[in-house]
């Protein structure tokens, strides 16, 4: 089963982008402007574990059904399974019926942007002797040090507003009666590090948030005079440029902030992308700010 499950997913992409569409279903940032676990309500967290394993189910259904037993909840390779998800790394609770049974266990951690996924059977032997009121039990420590991990706390797409600094979050979010300013700000504040389109739903707090970042009155025409480019990885010319400049590979959802400048006759090449006919590399601290090139 756990050959299944790598084939399925080789590189964790397909659960790091579970984990994180759970997380920002339940943030709810458009409209909550809420970013990080602490601000959930206690109902909240405990529906994290319902809402992953649906929407594991949905993802992976080209490997898992649901469970033929009730109290199991898929079907993988022939096999019932039960989907277990703890906050603390291999801390799953384990009912009374479920024991002796297979569990794909998860774990995940916004903090850390990191998740792990394993499967186990959780024998008799594996388990504490004593138990919750609903005789619910976990695995031993000696049985947790030795959990084969499909993935052991693989890397989860950065929630970027959780990880940047309380000063940069004050900056952006002075702009109290202006989505725009926020999210111009947000991309001020986040220069060549990659953000996610829920990041700047959370920021603008806008039904039509992209049309904040976009040209035409948006960040892209409101930060080109302080020579940031906004890239995305919806199109292949900036996701190429991205790269070039930064080494970067976009995801379609993701973006990135850059300022530029023009590389002057004569000096030294670093990284380097062409514009227009015009060679333009990263901008460091002392640079004099110059308009940024316009990027379709």
């Amino acid at each position: 089963m756990r050959d299944l499950v790598r084939q399925a997913d080789p590189t964790g992409e397909r659960f790091a982008k579970v984990f994180r569409d759970t997380y920002y279903l339940l943030y709810n940032g458009q409209k909550t402007g809420r970013y990080r676990w602490e601000q959930l309500y206690k109902t909240e967290k405990t529906l994290f574990g319902t809402l992953i394993e649906i929407a594991i189910r949905h993802e992976f259904s080209d490997i898992i059904a649901d469970g033929v037993q009730r109290h199991l909840d898929y079907r993988i390779g022939g096999v019932d399974v039960d989907c277990k998800f703890s906050m603390n790394k291999a801390s799953w609770m384990i009912p009374v019926e479920a024991v002796g049974e297979i569990i794909i266990g998860l774990h995940s951690s916004d903090e850390g942007s990191c998740f792990s996924v394993c499967v186990e059977r959780a024998d008799e032997n594996k388990l504490t002797q004593g138990g919750n009121r609903d005789r619910k039990r976990t695995f031993t420590k000696e049985a947790r040090d030795c959990i084969e991990w499909i993935f052991d706390d693989a890397p989860l797409p950065v929630n970027r507003l959780l990880h940047l600094s309380e000063a940069a979050r004050a900056e952006i979010f002075k702009h109290k009666s202006s989505g725009q300013q926020r999210v111009n700000e947000f991309f001020r504040q986040s220069l060549g590090l990659v953000v996610n389109r829920e990041d700047i739903a959370t920021v603008a707090r806008q039904k039509d948030y992209m049309k904040r970042v976009r040209g035409n009155g948006g960040a892209r025409t409101a930060l080109r005079s302080e020579g940031i480019l906004i890239l995305t990885g919806s199109y292949q010319n900036q996701l190429e440029i991205a790269y070039q400049l930064l080494g970067l590979t976009l995801r379609p959802d993701e973006l990135v902030a850059v300022r530029v400048v023009p590389i002057r006759s004569g000096e030294a090449r670093s990284a380097s992308v062409k514009i227009d006919g015009r060679l333009w590399r990263v901008a460091e601290p002392g640079d004099p700010l110059c308009e940024a090139p316009r990027v379709e």
